[in-house]
């Protein structure tokens, strides 16, 4: 696992963008894996310019989002896909037909799950997937206690996620949808790379748990430390909890 830890948000975000970019730049039709939050508009306000100064192109590539709230149209102002058009596609100008979310609104929502799969599958596995996490040390919405083998599916969210997420839904948590699609464990360790974003004080201790901690379903996101080609990015308040030593093998973003 490579550890960066940068002064603050912004190259934290900067940082993130930046692999992103040198991965599309490098094989233009990348499979990515997309993540949304307040963290990831950063960095998809870094990749908005880098596509407008035609450092980048988002032309070729197909995308997979990670997560979808049950029974959410796109066209919801409250949804990711909404979420994804407003702070990226909709500036970057991807095929259409390339960029996947989960349907939140679809009828059969087992068929949806198995269809992301089998979509993520035939077009060859995604080379790279950006993850945040969340409170309960979620990646994708997948709360404790989730399986290292699960894959695409539907989810209970934590009471702690939907307060979590409720400031997207005017300070509501009982606005929040208490049930989401989403990519599993396994799907995500799946990937060829991972790159996990995470910034605040507020995601201190999680991270601790996440980084330090026993790797267990309790933590989600501690599974990353299974995977043979992961970098973390943290700003330094998210790093505050991390042991000397686990610090002295971080690189200085």
């Amino acid at each position: 696992m490579k550890l960066i830890v940068t002064p603050d948000t912004l190259q934290a975000t900067a940082t993130a963008a930046a692999i992103i970019a040198e991965t599309l730049s490098a094989e233009p039709a990348s499979v990515l894996g997309l993540a949304t939050g307040r963290t990831m508009e950063g960095v998809y306000g870094h990749l908005v310019r880098a596509v407008q100064s035609r450092e980048t192109s988002f032309s070729e590539m197909t995308s997979f989002n990670l997560d979808e709230y049950v029974g959410l149209s796109a066209s919801d102002p409250h949804s990711y896909r909404h979420y994804m058009q407003e702070h990226l596609f909709d500036h970057v100008r991807p095929d259409p037909a390339r960029v996947h979310v989960p349907c939140g609104a679809a009828a059969d929502l087992d068929a949806e799950c198995a269809a992301y799969e089998k979509a993520i599958a035939d077009a060859g596995g995604i080379a790279l997937q950006l993850l945040g996490i969340g409170n309960t040390g979620h990646i994708g919405f997948n709360e404790p206690p989730s399986l290292f083998d699960t894959r695409t599916r539907v989810v209970e969210l934590d009471d702690e996620t939907r307060e979590q997420n409720a400031s997207m839904f005017g300070g509501d948590a009982d606005a929040v949808p208490s049930r989401a699609i989403t990519m599993g464990v396994g799907t995500i360790l799946d990937a060829g790379r991972l790159l996990l974003l995470a910034t605040g004080r507020v995601k201190a201790r999680i991270i601790a748990d996440a980084l330090e901690g026993p790797v267990s379903p309790q933590v989600s996101a501690s599974a990353i430390r299974l995977h043979h080609d992961v970098t973390v990015i943290l700003d330094e308040d998210a790093a505050s909890n991390l042991s000397p030593e686990t610090r002295a093998r971080a690189v200085i973003g």
